[in-house]
Parts: C-alpha cells; structure tokens; sequence
C-alpha cells in the first residue's frame, strides 16, 4: 500500500538479503519510521512492543525470526530455541504457532549448511501467500460492499474496530482489503473508525492508512457505534480476527463483542474477515478455549501524544492508586457473525461452513500454509 506516495510493505529485505525491516507502528501515527532487525533478540521484541502487531503480520515477522536465529546459528538448538522465544512472544494469534509450525517443519530436517538459504526461501513464500490471501479477502468482500450499496443511495457506511488493514498484516489487509478495492473501483465508501481503547489502534492506526489511501473515513469514540447503528448512519459492519474457532467463534481485539450485539439488536450485517491460518481447527469454544492476553495495566492508565513542537509524549490519565486490567481481546460468539470472509469465499460462522470451504481442516500444518 502507500505512505505518502510510495509502495511499502509492512515487512521486507534490507538490500543485504539478511536485515529484516519494519514499520514501527507504536510511533504512528506520528511518526513513520523504520526498524532494522538483525538478530532474534530484535524480532521477539518487535512482537511483543507491538512494533508490529496483527495476527497475520505476527506470523510473517516471527518466520523471519527464525531466518535471522538461522543466520547466526543454523542448530538444531537454536531452531528450537528460536521457535519457543517466538511462540512465547503474544499467545491469543494462531497465526503465529502456525508460522513457527510451518517453519520449523521445513527446517527440520534439512542440512544445516542449507537451512539459512532454505529459512528465507519460505519466510518470503509465507509473506507472498498472505498478500495473496488477504488480496482474495478483498475480492469476496468487494462483492459484500457492492451487494449492500446497490439497497441504497449515496455513499455506504461501514464501521470498523482496531486496525485490520495493510498495517496488520502483510499487504491489504483483511477487513480493511475489500474497503480498498472498493474505493479503487470508485464507489463512494466512507468508514467509522473505532479509536479503540486502549492503545488506540483505529485512530493511530487505520484512519492514518485510509488516509494515506485518500479513503474518507471519520474517527469515533469506542461507544458511538451502537447509536451511529440506531439513526441508520452504519450499513455493515466488518472486523478482523485474531483467532477463529472450529465452530466460528471469533476472537478480535477488546470490544468487538459489544459491536456485534449492537449489529444484532439493530439488524446490521455483521462480517468478519477471516484468512484461513487464523482458524484454530483444535479448539470449538472460543470463550472457554482461547486464552485471552493481560497486557500491561500502563495501556489502560497512559495514552500518547503529540505536542505542539512535534515532541511524542506519554500522559498519565488515571487517578493513582486505581487497579487496572487490560484484558486485550473478547470472543464474539458465531451466532452474531453474518458471515465469514475467506479467501475461498464467504460462509456462514458455522463448523459446517467453514468444512465448506476448507475441507482439508486440520489435516496438515502445511496444508494451511498452501491453503
């Protein structure tokens, strides 16, 4: 996508073929600048700062992870090692252990004269497959956008929660992918952006990336949605996840549940844009299953900012003394989902529409990697 003109990925290649570099998105909306990770250490901090975050871009920046652990050990042990670090870095994206899965399957038992070569071979497979997916997504989404704008008159409203757009993930996006290819056809798309408490991840995140695509798009308060949805002001609703259940069950960023009862109570399309290594086969309950990350109370109890000579700053905004708790994501249960977004197509939130569309299920780690 673009940043002021020019094409970027979220993640890439320094000239040297070895340096991986970033978007430090704690800095935007800013600040755009740019990381150089060159060893493991770097990479299981980039996740875990949330320089990068999105559960398809974790998955990329934890493969070249392990390339980077290979470029200074190709071990046996370090491979391991490198695979521990990297899952321990976030626990709600399945994303991730896929990634570390696929990689260290297709490791394994290679020479280790030839894993180094071998890591970044299919650490840049893996990226390309997701910006193809997340390009599919778009397409099937489009379609979505198209459907519900040709029921009405002017411009369609869509509102979004957190930021699920090229930022997270690859290239595209995945609730925001269909948004772009329909402002590139030219239908008139306007989008309310959830600021999204507590790191603020739609306002600092997705408004400033429809920006940079020239996308009109309005930033509201986390609460606006349901009485945007009661006037009639939204048309559809569409989230990215983190982890999806057997069953449908969707795992997305703190208060997606609380939009999809609003969608419900107000008859609103509710979508959820879903890339197939998202989807966790092993578990069907998404409220009793997926472990929900605590992140640091200081998100809740801090925000930042800018100020008027450009300095970033960091405010405390809470009484002292009060408790804190930052729980990271909600489960919303599949019977509020209207349907899935894949890259095969849309199905219902449903064990049997997601068989549908991916019958292979849990076959195979690399299966999915293909899918």
């Amino acid at each position: 996508m673009r940043v002021n003109g020019k094409l970027y990925r979220t993640i890439w290649l320094a000239d040297d073929g070895r340096t991986v570099r970033i978007i430090d998105q704690t800095l935007l909306p800013h600040r755009f600048e740019i990381v150089d990770l060159r060893d493991l250490v770097a990479a299981v901090t980039a996740i875990k700062a949330m320089q990068v975050r999105g559960a398809p871009l974790i998955g990329a920046a934890a493969v070249y992870g392990i390339c980077l652990a290979m470029a200074a050990d190709a071990s046996d042990q370090s491979l391991d090692q490198g695979y521990e670090a990297l899952l321990a870095s976030r626990p709600t994206a399945v994303n991730l252990r896929w990634a570390l899965d696929a990689m260290r399957s297709h490791l394994r038992n290679r020479r280790r004269e030839e894993r180094v070569e071998a890591a970044y071979r299919r650490a840049a497979e893996i990226c390309d497959d997701d910006v193809a997916i997340n390009a599919a997504i778009g397409d099937h989404g489009l379609d979505i956008l198209r459907g519900a704008a040709a029921k009405k008159s002017g411009k369609l409203n869509v509102l979004t929660h957190c930021n699920a757009g090229w930022l997270a993930t690859v290239d595209w996006g995945t609730a925001l992918a269909p948004i772009y290819k329909a402002h590139d056809s030219g239908m008139p798309v306007h989008v309310w952006v959830d600021e999204t408490r507590p790191r603020n991840q739609g306002m600092s995140l997705t408004a400033w990336e429809l920006g940079q695509h020239g996308v009109a798009h309005t930033v509201i308060a986390d609460n606006a949605g349901g009485h945007l949805m009661q006037h009639g002001m939204v048309d559809l609703v569409i989230v990215g996840t983190d982890r999806t259940t057997a069953r449908g069950d969707v795992c997305n960023k703190i208060g997606t549940y609380l939009k999809a009862l609003a969608a419900r109570d107000n008859q609103v399309p509710f979508y959820v844009a879903l890339p197939s290594p998202s989807i966790d086969w092993l578990i069907d309950d998404g409220v009793a299953g997926i472990p929900i990350e605590q992140r640091d109370a200081s998100e809740v109890s801090r925000i930042s900012g800018r100020l008027a000579d450009g300095t970033i700053v960091q405010v405390d905004i809470a009484p002292e003394g009060s408790a804190m708790a930052n729980y990271a994501f909600d489960v919303t249960p599949a019977h509020l989902v209207t349907g899935l977004v894949t890259e095969r197509g849309v199905c219902a939130a449903s064990p049997q529409g997601l068989r549908r569309l991916f019958p292979e299920g849990d076959r195979t780690t690399e299966s999915k990697a293909h899918a």
